[in-house]
């Protein structure tokens, strides 16, 4: 109970000083740069969150990431920790493609746009596709996406059906997408749950699958050779 006290303290109080930070330097218009204001925000929210809870991460596959191209980045979704846990391990500037109603929390949300996270509409789906026009454009800012497949958190740990729209993303960039499975968030604090029960987070990165070529048509292939990859990944830690 101590732990799960502690953690909440560290998530508010954390949170505020970090997204005042990128939310001030949005408003000084401070240039997006790798290792900059924006970058300390999100991993530096995210160290603090994961100590305080008592979840170190533990990686496998970082070698799997090219360094010389931009990619976009693939993961599971179970709970609020994986997004912790991919901000305070992956390397570049990453930001995430977040469903718009968190843009909408005072600060926090003037936050995420300076930093350059990318707003979704899970409702409108015109909306939807603009929004992973702008995810295209941010990748040739120097920005790494991190996309959720699944379109929500799963409520019970398995990985839900994949939607088409992240893989056209990726065709429009031509950018090859990593493959990543988060492990053990779904019992540190599953979707709905208050209490914490903490315990390490493994992270497992897969190899580079490319887009170069591919065509909207191909999105659905791309989707599925994506999500097999993923499956196979989760096979590890079973």
């Amino acid at each position: 109970m101590i732990r799960t006290l502690w953690y909440y303290i560290v998530l508010v109080v954390s949170g505020i000083v970090h997204a005042g930070g990128s939310a001030i330097a949005g408003l000084l218009r401070v240039p997006l740069r790798r290792g900059g204001v924006y970058d300390w925000a999100g991993t530096g929210w995210a160290r603090d969150v994961l100590r305080a809870a008592g979840t170190p991460v533990l990686v496998e596959g970082l070698d799997n990431i090219p360094r010389s191209q931009p990619v976009m980045y693939a993961s599971n979704h179970s709970s609020m920790f994986d997004i912790w846990a991919l901000f305070a391990t992956l390397p570049d500037s990453v930001r995430f493609v977040a469903k718009r109603e968190l843009f909408k929390i005072p600060l926090l949300g003037r936050a995420m746009r300076a930093a350059g996270h990318i707003p979704i509409d899970r409702v409108a789906r015109k909306r939807a596709f603009e929004a992973y026009d702008e995810a295209a454009r941010t990748i040739k800012r120097g920005v790494t996406p991190v996309v959720f497949p699944e379109g929500t958190r799963s409520r019970t740990g398995e990985l839900l059906p994949f939607k088409n729209a992240p893989f056209g993303l990726a065709i429009a960039a031509q950018v090859p997408i990593i493959p990543i499975y988060v492990h053990h968030t779904f019992e540190i604090l599953p979707k709905g749950a208050w209490r914490l029960r903490s315990q390490p987070i493994r992270l497992l990165i897969g190899k580079p699958i490319a887009t170069t070529g591919l065509g909207p048509e191909d999105r659905e292939r791309l989707r599925d050779d994506v999500r097999a990859a993923m499956v196979a990944l989760q096979s590890n830690v079973r």
